[in-house]
C-alpha cells in the first residue's frame, strides 16, 4: 500500500516516542546487566568533556570571586559609615561626660569651703571673664534676685576669690583678688605678720605694709585678718611663693583663670558699705553704660 511522504513522516513521528522509550529501557537493562559494557563509554565521555567543562568553569569562578569581593567592599563601606556615626555619637557623649565631670569636680571643691549653716550663700556659675572698669574680674549668673549685694565675699575651691563690686538683678561682677583695685587685710600664719594683699593685675598679688616684713617666709599660709569689716577672719587666700623687695608674692589657692562655679557668701559684713553714688544727668549723657550698669540702674 502506497503512502505519501506526509503520511510516512506522521507515522514515524507517532512511533518515535515509543521507539525511544524502548531504546532507553533496553539501555537501562543492559547497563544494569553488565556495568563493564558502559563504563569505558562513560570514562571516555568524561575525559573528553573534562577540559571543556574546566575551561568553562574558570570564568564562572572568577566572576563569583569578583562578586564576593565587590559584596565585601560594599559591606565594609557600610560598616565604615556606621562606625563613623557611632564614633561621632560616642565623642558627643564623651564631651558631655567630661563637662559633667569637670562641673562635678568644681562643685566638690566648693563643698570643702561650705560656710557656717547659719550664713546664707548662693552658688553661681561664671559666665564671662574680665570686663567693665576693672581688668581682673568675672561675671556670674546670679544677682539681687538671689539676695546678692555689693561687697559680699566670693569663694571657690579652697579659698577666697574676691568680692562683688557690681550687682544687677540677674548678674553680678566679681572683683578678683589679683585686680589692681583689690586690697584685702590678711595675716601670714607662720609669722604671724599682718599685711595687705594688693593686686597688681598679675597672677600673684603682693603683700604690702607687712609688719614685721622680715618674718615672712616662702610657703607660709595667708588668710584674711578680718580687719576693716569686709571679710571675716581666717578665710584661706594662698601661700607665699616668692620674696621680692617690693613685697612678698602670694600664690592664690584658687586658679582664678579657670573659674567655673563660685560661692557668694553673705557674712553680714558688707551691708554697711557705702553704695556707689549715681552719676549726674549731665555726666550720664556722656558716659557709655555697660550692660551690667544698665541692669543695676
Amino acid at each position: 500500500m502506497y503512502r505519501s511522504p506526509t503520511q510516512l513522516r506522521a507515522t514515524i513521528q507517532r512511533a518515535a516516542p515509543l521507539l525511544l522509550v524502548l531504546l532507553a529501557a533496553v539501555i537501562i537493562v543492559l547497563g544494569r546487566a553488565d556495568e563493564r559494557m558502559f563504563a569505558p563509554l562513560r570514562i571516555a565521555l568524561a575525559d573528553d568533556a573534562g577540559p571543556v567543562l574546566g575551561a568553562l568553569s574558570r570564568p564562572l569562578v572568577l566572576a563569583a570571586t569578583a562578586v564576593d569581593r565587590v559584596r565585601g567592599v560594599v559591606e565594609m563601606y557600610q560598616d565604615n559609615l556606621r562606625l563613623e556615626s557611632d564614633n561621632a555619637r560616642l565623642l558627643q557623649w564623651q564631651q558631655a561626660a567630661l563637662r559633667l565631670a569637670e562641673q562635678n569636680r568644681e562643685l566638690r571643691q566648693l563643698l570643702r569651703v561650705v560656710p557656717n549653716p547659719a550664713l546664707s550663700y548662693v552658688t553661681a556659675r561664671v559666665i564671662a571673664d574680665s570686663g567693665g572698669g576693672y581688668v581682673r574680674t568675672a561675671l556670674i549668673d546670679a544677682g539681687s534676685k538671689e539676695g546678692l549685694a555689693r561687697g559680699q565675699a566670693v569663694i571657690a575651691g579652697q579659698g577666697l576669690v574676691g568680692r562683688l563690686t557690681e550687682v544687677g538683678e540677674r548678674a553680678a561682677r566679681v572683683l578678683l583678688i589679683t585686680d589692681l583695685n583689690s586690697r584685702i587685710p590678711v595675716i601670714v600664719d607662720g609669722a604671724p605678720a599682718a599685711a595687705v594683699l594688693a593686686g597688681d593685675n598679675s597672677e600673684r598679688p603682693r603683700l604690702i605694709y607687712a609688719v614685721p616684713p622680715d618674718r615672712i617666709k616662702i610657703g607660709e599660709r595667708v588668710v584674711t585678718s578680718g580687719e576693716g569689716g569686709l571679710f571675716p577672719p581666717d578665710l584661706p587666700v594662698g601661700v607665699v611663693s616668692a620674696l621680692d623687695p617690693e613685697g612678698a608674692r602670694v600664690e592664690p589657692f584658687v586658679g582664678l583663670s579657670q573659674l567655673g562655679y563660685v560661692m557668694v557668701v553673705n557674712y553680714g559684713l558688707a551691708r554697711d558699705l557705702p553704695q556707689p553714688v549715681p552719676a549726674s544727668a549731665g555726666h550720664r549723657r556722656h558716659a557709655r553704660p555697660t550692660a551690667l550698669a544698665a541692669a543695676v540702674r
